[in-house]
């Protein structure tokens, strides 16, 4: 029990002095759901809440087309110029390795911790977003696979 919590602390202590306040805010918020002993809102979580943040992570990239600042022209333009070829195929690309991520965390759920690190660095030294470790797990999927060490 103290090794859980302890763990969460430290996620959002690195957060906090990292100046990255989703890591800190999820951590914090499972660490108080922790404590008052809500044991149904974290199963609830633990079910739905990769759904939940594509969701809204989706919701973000299509609001463009909502308020009309991208529009059938671009979307045509998209097929007929080299920049828009290659944003397709890494979109393809992207969606690949994060549906292995998935997969990844499915199954060897320990590359998680590697993972929230890596991520934390990344937004500290990189200044990266903290939107990485699903694309992350999706790239450490195709790396142990290349490395004999994937699919256990």
């Amino acid at each position: 029990m103290i090794g859980d919590n302890l763990i969460l602390l430290i996620l959002l202590a690195l957060g906090l002095a990292f100046n990255n306040h989703l890591v800190g805010g999820a951590a914090g918020t499972l660490l108080v759901l922790k404590l008052i002993r809500l044991p149904s809102v974290l199963g609830l979580l633990e079910r739905r809440s990769m759904d939940m943040g594509l969701f809204f992570l989706l919701l973000a990239v299509l609001i463009p087309f909502a308020l009309g600042k991208v529009g059938m022209k671009e979307i045509g333009g998209a097929f007929v110029n080299l920049p828009g070829v290659v944003a397709i195929l890494g979109g393809v690309l992207a969606a690949y390795l994060c549906g292995q991520g998935v997969l990844l965390l499915q199954v060897r759920p320990e590359v998680t911790v590697g993972l929230l690190v890596g991520t934390v660095i990344g937004v500290a030294l990189l200044h990266g977003l903290p939107i990485g470790p699903l694309a992350a797990a999706g790239l450490t999927a195709m790396i142990l696979n290349l490395l004999g060490l994937g699919k256990r």
